[in-house]
């Protein structure tokens, strides 16, 4: 029975918990008055008209000459690119700051050859803020009398005056190759862009002066010390790397380091080996 009385009691406090709270009412059964809460019509129309003058006023200032651009502010980009984006923008001065629209001008700017990336920022009252990330340049292109710098992926940035940027490599071209501002090498010379775009991550004895390229085989001329062999294009960087270890095991008058296949280097003083 004991057990009983506890089911039972059991039962009765499991019904108690269950209880329906009946919405509270005013005075004879009505519903309370949510007047108080609802806000008046000449609130209303009040608030319609702040919000509308508040848009009405910023339009007038996107309008006028408040913020007007004075003045295109490259960072980030060397001189001559710096010019490039100016003279692009240069449409944008006397507009207002409030009505550029930094999508559009991201991609115009994105555009040229010579940029990788841009953000666009306002510096009020009258600068446009414009963020250039540049191609890095690893080679000179040279064809009969010009030039061009290239970027690693094989990219044509800008043409150049011949003999200018002596510190890069060069890459020389026969005349019937065509080159154009904006495009690609051939793909042919793409690997030895390539290969010149991984040399900066190691450090070799000397700067490359230029890039051999002969049925599919790269080797690395240097201005001083052995040529490096890099075989076909392919684990460029585990190469270099070999190369950069071998070198300072070298004796004198090495002529040439083969690291095409990198778990077996290969030095030797005589070219024709």
């Amino acid at each position: 029975m004991a057990g009983g009385r506890t089911e039972r009691g059991s039962r009765r406090r499991t019904h108690a918990a269950s209880a329906v709270v009946p919405f509270p009412r005013g005075e004879a059964g009505r519903r309370p008055d949510l007047a108080p809460f609802v806000p008046s019509g000449r609130s209303l129309l009040l608030g319609f008209g702040l919000v509308a003058g508040a848009l009405a006023a910023f339009w007038g200032v996107r309008a006028s000459s408040v913020f007007a651009i004075e003045r295109v502010d490259v960072q980030g980009a060397p001189p001559a690119v710096a010019r490039e984006v100016e003279t692009l923008l240069t449409d944008n001065v006397g507009r207002s700051l409030l009505a550029v629209e930094a999508r559009e001008i991201e991609d115009t700017v994105r555009a040229l050859p010579s940029v990788a990336g841009v953000s666009v920022d306002r510096s009020f009252p009258h600068t446009l803020v414009i963020k250039v990330a540049v191609e890095k340049a690893v080679a000179v292109v040279r064809r009969g009398g010009s030039a061009w710098l290239v970027t690693g992926s094989g990219k044509v940035i800008r043409e150049i005056q011949v003999g200018t940027e002596r510190v890069l490599p060069r890459l020389w071209l026969t005349r019937d190759i065509a080159v154009r501002v904006g495009a690609l090498l051939p793909p042919g010379l793409t690997p030895a862009a390539r290969a010149l775009a991984v040399v900066g991550e190691v450090r070799l004895p000397g700067r490359v002066k230029t890039v051999r390229s002969s049925a599919g085989q790269l080797t690395l001329i240097l201005r001083r010390g052995p040529e490096v062999r890099l075989g076909s294009p392919t684990d460029l960087l585990l190469k270099l790397a070999v190369a950069a270890l071998v070198f300072p095991l070298l004796e004198d008058g090495a002529a040439y380091v083969d690291v095409s296949v990198p778990e077996r280097p290969v030095a030797s003083t005589y070219l024709n080996s």
